[in-house]
Order: structure tokens, then C-alpha cells, then sequence
């Protein structure tokens, strides 16, 4: 298979990276290719096809064992070989980011907002309440409350539920008097969500991976392993933007807005490269019952359809 140069250049530029956050690309991984296939792999073909990303072997089996003393991981013993798979907190936190980083685009919105006030939750516990819901695009507009246009209320819930924080929380819809949006509006978003500094953040993953997009669509031929590498980079430096990306309606984003471009690229090189990486991983990755199972249903419903 041909080679396209442009993603060995992306791969250098990544492998020169100080420090490189094996922990942090390790969970990348497993979120986006291992845990809809199962979510166990051997450790050793780990290791190989990690790789490429300039992750060495000891680097990968610190990494690791960091990531099951945290959580993440648990480890099985058959033979002489290591067999690591997520934990269910693991499953857990992947689930939530999934439905952040793989998410459709907003549908139209409604013009309605929901707010979440948190001024009867006790002080001690107000903070991690902030964070959860920050975590799930809320912003706060004013002390004690937290806003969003359109969130996810199966999150929102099971989030509040998690925290034991249901009976002290007050949920209340809203909408702006007249139109749905207006300039103090408009400003109050900016501000609020901080979303200049992220704009300007997708500008440069944009600039990163358009000319990779560019390519490897004008390849006569693609490289499975190459593909896979595109993919893996292109979620590890996509969701740590998503993640803290609000994902707010298009009607209340300033002009400027590169998020919506940054996420239809994703799809686009996503959709362009999932199947070839998907063959690299069955070639490389094994489990304590031999190849990678096939990937779960769920997996082909990404950025809102697989095809």
C-alpha cells in the first residue's frame, strides 16, 4: 500500500512532542477502538501497535499500570501474558465522553433554555456539582445557576443522580422575551462559555488536519496503518477540544465560530478512515480468546451514522 507523506509528517510532528502523555493517548485508544470491541486486549500487541506514536515498551507498561492504580484498567494474568481491560468506572466515563465527541450536530433548536439552579446544595458539595455540569456543556451566568440551550436531560439527570444531588437542585426552562437570540445575549454567551480562546483552538486543529483530510481523499490507495494512526490522532487532539466544547445551538454562536467546521472535518476524516484502521486493528491487537471480536452495533452510529 501507497504511503501518503503528509501522515508521516502528522506522526513525526506528534513522536517530538515533550513529554508525551502516554496515559492520556493510551486512553484514547482504548475509547475509540478497543472498547467497542470488547474492551480487553493483550498487552504485548499493545505495545506493537503502539509503536509507531513513538510509545516504547516500557513506556506503554508504566503508562499502563498507571492507569489500572487509577481506575481505568484491570489486569488479568493467562500464562505468561497480561491482559488488561476496562474497569466498569472506565465503561462509564467512556460512555459519557462518547456521546460528546461522537455526537450529531445540533438538530434546530427551539429557542428554549434550561437552567439549573444550585444554590440549595450544601457549600461542601456546590464545586463538584460546577464541574459535572460544566463537564456536560453548562455554563454559569450567575451565582449559583448554570445554563444551557440544549442539553442532553438523560445526562443532566443521571449526573445529578450520581452526585445525590437531585432533591437539593431546582430545573427550570426559559426563554429569551421576544427573539430567541439578541446582541447582550450573544455577548453573555462569548463570555460566559469563553468561546474565543476555543475557537481559536479549533482553528489550528483545522489547519492541522485539513491538508491530511486533502490527501489522503485524493490517494489512489490508502494504508491500513496509516489510517489507523490518522484516526487515533485525529480523536486524541479532537476530544480534548470536544470535550470542552459546550455544543451550543448554531443560533446563539458567534459568526466566527470554528467548532462546527472542526467537527464536520472530523466526520469527514473519520468516515474516510475507520474501515482501513479497523482491518489494522484486527491484524495487530489480540485477546486472551484470540483476534479483536468485531466492533459493537453502537460503533457503526458514530457522528451519526457509519458508512
Amino acid at each position: 500500500m501507497a504511503r501518503v507523506r503528509i501522515v508521516d509528517d502528522l506522526v513525526t510532528e506528534f513522536r517530538e512532542r515533550r513529554p508525551i502523555r502516554a496515559g492520556s493517548l493510551i486512553i484514547t485508544v482504548y475509547g475509540d477502538a478497543i472498547a467497542p470491541r470488547g474492551g480487553t486486549v493483550w498487552l504485548g500487541s499493545l505495545i506493537q501497535l503502539l509503536e509507531p506514536l513513538g510509545l516504547s515498551q516500557r513506556l506503554v507498561r508504566t503508562s499502563v499500570y498507571r492507569l489500572s492504580k487509577e481506575g481505568w484498567l484491570t489486569s488479568e494474568q493467562v500464562g505468561r501474558r497480561s491482559y488488561y481491560s476496562l474497569t466498569r468506572a472506565g465503561w462509564r466515563s467512556f460512555e459519557k465522553a462518547y456521546r460528546r465527541v461522537y455526537a450529531e450536530p445540533h438538530q434546530d433548536w427551539d429557542g428554549e433554555w434550561t437552567l439549573v439552579i444550585a444554590n440549595e446544595v450544601p457549600n461542601g458539595e456546590r464545586e463538584a456539582v460546577r464541574k459535572e455540569l460544566t463537564a456536560l456543556g453548562f455554563g454559569t451566568v450567575a451565582p449559583g445557576v448554570l445554563a444551557h440551550p440544549a442539553p442532553s436531560h438523560e445526562m443532566l439527570a443521571a449526573s445529578l443522580q450520581d452526585l445525590d444531588v437531585q432533591g437539593d437542585i431546582i430545573i427550570m426552562h426559559a426563554r429569551n422575551d421576544g427573539l430567541a437570540t439578541s446582541r447582550p445575549l450573544n455577548r453573555l454567551v462569548r463570555d460566559v462559555w469563553n468561546l474565543e480562546a476555543l475557537s481559536a483552538e479549533y482553528e489550528q486543529f483545522l489547519e492541522r488536519f485539513r491538508p491530511v483530510y486533502r490527501a489522503l481523499k485524493s490517494a489512489r490507495r490508502l494504508d491500513p496503518g496509516q489510517c489507523f494512526l490518522v484516526r487515533t490522532l485525529l480523536i486524541h487532539e479532537g476530544r480534548r477540544l470536544m470535550l470542552r466544547d459546550p455544543q451550543l445551538p448554531e443560533d446563539v454562536l458567534p459568526s466566527d465560530w470554528e467548532g462546527s467546521a472542526a467537527r464536520l472535518l472530523t466526520r469527514n476524516l473519520y468516515q474516510l478512515t475507520y474501515a482501513l484502521a479497523e482491518r489494522h486493528l484486527s491484524s495487530m491487537l489480540q485477546t486472551a480468546d484470540g483476534p479483536l471480536p468485531e466492533p459493537a452495533p453502537y460503533f457503526y452510529r458514530r457522528f451519526g451514522g457509519l458508512s
